[in-house]
């Protein structure tokens, strides 16, 4: 029942009209973080850590989007994290100074405030449905007209890829920003804790740890392998 009623309530404490009444600490910038499906807030939330961790200058909420066919669970997550949540409509009522995503398919108001959207994938090289029209687009790309505006930079981790998305979509030039690869450096930096991981998932020396990883939709991995992990099993 508490979840329910999380998200769904304006914020008063730390982005409402009078939060300066009640806030305990003052932060210098705002940083509003988007909630809209699982897989893009859970890579926000594995970001988050490694950018602003101890910055106290940074006053971080996150914004709660329920427009996606894939919405359920986000505000579990988030509430389990410990976020502070507000509704997506009091993003039009505050001025952040940015909008951190890592979903492409925001609803982002109308203003001057910049928006990063962060990859949730390997590349831009997937189509998926528009959910603005009956059409496909490029995943991981935002409408062009945010991209027109200025307003809108999107994270790559690796000129290649930034190549691979210009060819496609040559109108996000400028419009990119180098960040590098976060899953892989947590991965890089987490080798030394293999065997902890190894022994948290109950696989035994002898044994073999495979990961699949996919996307969704028809044309996935699973989609058009869908007795893949038995096999593998």
């Amino acid at each position: 029942e508490a979840v329910g009623l999380f998200g769904s309530q304006p914020l008063r404490v730390p982005v409402g009209h009078d939060a300066h009444r009640w806030s305990t600490f003052h932060g210098e910038r705002t940083l509003v973080v988007a909630a809209r499906t699982v897989t893009s807030t859970v890579r926000a939330l594995e970001v988050l850590p490694s950018l602003l961790r101890g910055d106290g200058r940074v006053t971080v909420v996150f914004a709660h989007d329920p427009t996606s066919a894939f919405n359920a669970g986000v505000l579990e997550l988030v509430h389990d994290a410990g976020c502070r949540v507000m509704p997506w409509a009091q993003l039009g009522d505050i001025a952040p100074d940015l909008i951190l995503s890592a979903s492409e398919n925001i609803d982002v108001p109308e203003g001057d405030c910049p928006v990063l959207v962060l990859p949730h994938g390997i590349g831009f090289q997937k189509l998926v449905p528009d959910s603005r029209s009956a059409r496909e687009r490029l995943s991981g790309v935002v409408p062009d007209s945010l991209l027109e505006s200025g307003r809108a930079w999107l994270a790559v981790s690796h000129p290649a890829q930034e190549e691979q998305l210009l060819a496609t979509h040559p109108k996000a030039a400028g419009r990119t920003l180098l960040v590098g690869d976060p899953c892989f450096d947590e991965l890089v930096g987490s080798r030394t804790r293999r065997k902890a991981y190894r022994e948290a998932l109950g696989v035994a020396d002898r044994q073999r740890l495979v990961m699949v990883s996919s996307t969704w939709g028809p044309t996935s991995l699973l989609g058009t392998h869908p007795d893949l992990l038995p096999r593998l099993l």
